[in-house]
């Protein structure tokens, strides 16, 4: 669990968290959403610590990023697996050198240790057969599944993904969207994932933060979103005609 409280943060003299708090949820995918320069990236790197806010504080379980220690900090960042929004994989690395490289960095396991666990995370995406290969030589989604599999290589107790579906087809999104979340619920990790996308916000958003002008103005689940008559939510959800639909749908059910 992610814990938030009265986080602000500006750059000069703009504000641009102005006093966030909320929980993220252990074992739940929780999202935030919300227009261009509403916050979400900001918020994502201090949930990071690449950012520190000038006000308030990040709680990881019960202990304050800003009570850490370097020692700590470096714990807390062994325990944190990032997806990428392009992915960020090394060309020139082959895949299972691509998901080994955390362990390579965090860990003083074996060569073969290491080969186990990264094939075994490959398996979990569906990769096993691709690990000689190089990033080029899939298709985009299956570079996602192998940040995925990088992501989670080491066993990470909190996921981040910024933009997770950035770049891929209607189809593909859906599968990296499911396997995020069946993963969140399978290893009981505490995923946030950062996405302006409402078809990702209908499949796995389970706890849904949703963030205007710096501000946390609602939060609730993807059945509570259909159904609020708060109308900042309601302009960001129905700008599209498909979910404008959607809404007569829920409503009239």
């Amino acid at each position: 669990m992610i814990v938030v409280k009265d986080v602000k943060k500006r750059f000069g003299d703009e504000e641009i968290l102005k006093g966030i708090s909320t929980t993220f949820e252990k074992g739940k995918t929780n999202l935030i959403i919300g227009q261009s320069g509403s916050g979400k990236s900001v918020l994502l790197k201090c949930l990071l610590g690449l950012f520190t806010p000038e006000e308030g504080r990040i709680h990881y379980e019960d202990k304050a990023i800003q009570d850490m220690n370097d020692d700590q900090q470096r714990e807390l960042r062994e325990e944190i697996g990032m997806l990428f929004q392009g992915g960020a994989l090394f060309d020139s690395m082959t895949i299972e050198e691509n998901v080994m490289f955390p362990l390579r960095m965090f860990t003083n396991q074996s060569k073969s240790e290491m080969m186990e666990r990264v094939y075994n995370v490959l398996e979990r995406v569906n990769l096993e057969d691709s690990g000689k290969k190089y990033p080029a030589e899939i298709s985009g989604g299956m570079q996602k599944r192998v940040s995925i599999a990088r992501a989670i290589v080491n066993k990470p107790k909190y996921l981040f993904c910024d933009e997770p579906n950035s770049g891929l087809d209607p189809k593909t999104a859906t599968v990296i969207d499911n396997l995020i979340q069946e993963i969140t619920h399978e290893f009981n990790i505490t995923t946030v994932v950062v996405t302006h996308d409402m078809n990702s916000v209908m499949e796995i958003g389970e706890q849904i933060n949703f963030l205007k002008n710096g501000l946390l103005v609602w939060k609730g689940t993807n059945e509570e979103i259909f159904r609020t008559d708060n109308k900042d939510v309601t302009d960001f959800v129905y700008s599209s005609d498909l979910f404008k639909k959607i809404r007569e749908i829920q409503l009239n059910s």
